[in-house]
């Protein structure tokens, strides 16, 4: 194992020699058996010797080296799984031993397991070796009717669904969730589209537990998640830490090898810390992400296995695959998915029955704690996923009266676009577009007042309705990705969700009704320009090969995009005008201060139908402004009465009524494909794991996992809005 440096500490040498030895045994090429006394010594080490790097180094080889013939990883394996039983039952002796037991369990296998799967040659992680003899199982009174990643998977769901959190469980709850970090991580080596060749042994034996086992799981995630527990301390319940001053043994094999688990030591300091983020938890932030990672797990299978290597020479790899397979359904997608509000017993009117126990959560509570966490992405993409899938708990976001709560943090993180992620941006926009769906989510946001925007920079913004900084936001969004991004997706969910809300804008502010007119204008302008070398482009073309300048090819397909863009802008105002017109005269002064912009497309084929709506409403105000008797010069209160006064005789006579834009969120048919790298990525930058980058296929590596300036691409199976009228 490699020399070891001296402390001056008293027993530093008994007890370091005692976990040399120890660890030494585990990771040699002397079989254990699994009902030897070793195993028990190894697991109540104190852990508080201190090793070298290159010892760690050489004890995680030594294992991948000798684990084929000893199967020592399988072994601890069990014993996690055992640990935790006496866990449960407490017939292990004293809790705090019982439970330090386990969390050195947790660790140790959590550590090894990782270096093993960095590491791993053959797709299918053959080098774990995670079987055992049958002649070895029936001796130990294992089941043979299972696999011991089945076996220990169901340990430790059991003991994370079944049981609470408290003073000695608090820490095996989190090296419980970073043991499955590790063993999930299987996802990172796969390629990004889910293939049926693909070998996830952990997350398919989770995949397979009972619903109760998987409903329980769900709910103590987002228990968790909401509850944002620290770890007391209390040295006589945690012996591991009688030595504080030192990180331990397994805490420099944590560092060095595994480079990922929180250390008992550095959790503890870390959680019971006055100071810092008052609400960050490590463990409810692990509860997240693994939560996440099973909610979006996708299992690829073959409709016939022989036809896997037959037939596709000549076609395309992916495309014969999602031909000729389906996805499994996920457990934990459906579990959440069919959560319901402990604090509202509601029965099914048509006496459906359910399937499988209902996972009961506080809402109230989940809903405050997004909004305390949205500046988290992991706390997007979870109120994303719960906004999307389940129906209850959007009902109960919509109903609230405090939607404040939840949008504000929203609004302000796409008022900082530039230093979020691009995929972070998709996801916010997404669910805004998801709540503009409902009609009585836009009535409402306009009847909310916010007494102040202390982090809008441009202006003051006093007595803003929560509609109107929402109009204001979407279109900053949209004029920032006009001059960064150019993203159409981005693009067409902000204008979506502005003709969401356009019947039901209220009293929208002087503000916000001047960027609506601007943003007509700012598109206007580019489509103009486009335009304009659509005509000419002949003429440049010929001129350009002369001076030997390139002309761009896809300029045609920019300018229907363009030409789609301002129709939908147009009738995001004729819908306020055709709908809303007396409930808004802001708007209606915009449009009468900047109504030289809409002079240029007034006869113009394609946008001629919807201007005649909007020059109706300009002849008439504009009609009663002449009419009006002034003294001294008209002042924008002086117009503004005026509207608001004539705003009570409009009846709309001779006004086009056009079909309602209705703009519904779906899903793309591969899903995956964009949530589970992301997840990933946000794994990676949590900051408590890391992993070997030439190990990692799912994502290109030379990317930054976190991109703060969004300048990366887009992925391929970003969500996008999909228009039904």
């Amino acid at each position: 194992m490699g020399a070891v440096p001296s402390t001056p500490r008293r027993t530093t040498s008994v007890v370091h020699s005692g976990a040399e030895y120890l660890i030494g045994v585990f990771v040699g090429d002397k079989p254990i058996p699994l009902s030897s006394d070793l195993w028990i010594k190894l697991l109540e080490l104190p852990l508080t010797v201190r090793w070298p790097q290159t010892s760690v180094i050489q004890a995680s080889e030594a294992l991948a080296r000798n684990n084929p013939r000893t199967r020592h990883l399988a072994k601890m394996l069990v014993h996690l799984a055992w640990c935790l039983q006496e866990c449960a039952s407490a017939s292990g002796g004293p809790a705090e031993v019982v439970h330090a037991r386990a969390v050195n369990a947790a660790y140790m296998s959590a550590v090894f397991l990782k270096f093993l799967i960095e590491n791993a040659k053959s797709e299918r992680f053959e080098e774990l070796y995670l079987g055992l003899d049958e002649e070895e199982m029936v001796a130990a009174g294992l089941p043979t009717d299972q696999s011991i990643v089945y076996f220990v998977m169901r340990g430790v769901l059991s003991f994370l669904g079944a049981s609470d959190l408290s003073p000695h469980s608090c820490l095996l709850h989190h090296e419980l969730l970073n043991f499955m970090l590790v063993a999930m991580s299987t996802q990172l080596c796969s390629e990004p589209s889910p293939g049926p060749k693909d070998v996830h042994p952990f997350l398919d034996a989770t995949m397979v537990q009972e619903s109760a086992v998987v409903g329980s799981v769900v709910r103590r995630l987002l228990l968790n998640y909401i509850a944002r527990p620290r770890i007391p301390y209390n040295n006589s319940v945690y012996p591991i830490f009688s030595d504080g001053s030192q990180p331990g043994v397994l805490q420099r094999v944590g560092s060095v090898a595994a480079n990922f688990v929180l250390l008992p030591y550095y959790t503890f300091n870390f959680l019971v810390s006055s100071s810092g983020e008052g609400s960050r938890s490590p463990l409810a932030d692990n509860s997240l992400l693994v939560l996440l990672i099973l909610i979006h797990y996708r299992k690829c299978i073959m409709v016939d296995d022989s036809i896997v290597n037959n037939g596709v020479e000549n076609a395309d790899p992916n495309t014969f695959i999602k031909e000729n397979s389906y996805f499994s359904d996920n457990p934990y997608c459906k579990a959440l998915e069919k959560a319901r509000d402990i604090d509202f017993d509601r029965v099914d009117i048509e006496g459906n029955p359910q399937c499988g126990p209902l996972v009961r959560l506080p809402f109230a509570s989940l809903f405050d704690t997004l909004g305390l966490c949205l500046a988290d992405e992991s706390s997007v993409l979870l109120l994303y996923s719960l906004v999307q899938g389940n129906s209850d708990f959007l009902e109960y976001v919509l109903v609230r009266t405090d939607l404040d709560t939840l949008l504000m943090p929203v609004l302000e993180m796409l008022y900082n676009a530039s230093r979020r992620t691009s995929n972070q941006i998709y996801m916010l926009l997404i669910i805004l577009l998801i709540l503009s769906q409902d009609s009585s989510f836009n009535a409402s946001i306009h009847k909310l007042i916010l007494p102040s925007v202390p982090w809008y920079q441009e202006r003051l913004l006093h007595h803003t309705s929560l509609g109107s900084l929402m109009v204001i936001v979407l279109i900053r969004t949209v004029k920032y990705n006009l001059s960064k991004l150019r993203d159409v997706y981005l693009h067409t969910n902000c204008l979506a969700t502005l003709a969401n809300m356009a019947p039901h804008v209220h009293r929208l502010s002087a503000y916000a009704s001047q960027r609506l007119v601007s943003l007509f204008d700012m598109i206007s302008r580019k489509y103009s320009k486009l335009a304009e070398f659509q005509n000419d482009k002949i003429v440049k073309s010929k001129s350009s090969q002369l001076d030997g300048v390139s002309i761009p090819e896809d300029l045609s397909t920019e300018f229907h995009i363009y030409n789609d863009f301002l129709r939908i802008v147009l009738e995001i105002i004729n819908a306020i005008l055709t709908y809303a017109l007396p409930r808004n005269p802001e708007v209606i002064y915009a449009i009468m201060h900047r109504q030289e912009v809409f002079q240029p497309f007034k006869n113009h084929p394609r946008f001629n139908e919807l201007l005649e709506n909007i020059y109706m409403v300009l002849d008439f105000f504009n009609s009663r402004m002449d009419m009006q008797q002034m003294d001294g010069e008209w002042s924008v209160d002086k117009v503004l009465q005026v509207i608001i006064v004539n705003c009570r005789s409009w009846r709309g006579d001779g006004m086009k009524m056009f079909t309602q834009l209705k703009f519904t969120y779906e899903q793309e048919n591969h899903p995956e494909e964009f949530f589970i790298p992301y997840i990933w990525q946000l794994v990676l930058s949590h900051g408590e794991f890391s992993f070997n980058l030439d190990a990692i296929n799912l994502f290109p590596v030379d990317l930054p996992v976190e991109d703060d300036d969004l300048t990366g691409e887009k992925a391929d199976t970003a969500p996008s809005a999909e228009l039904n009228v």
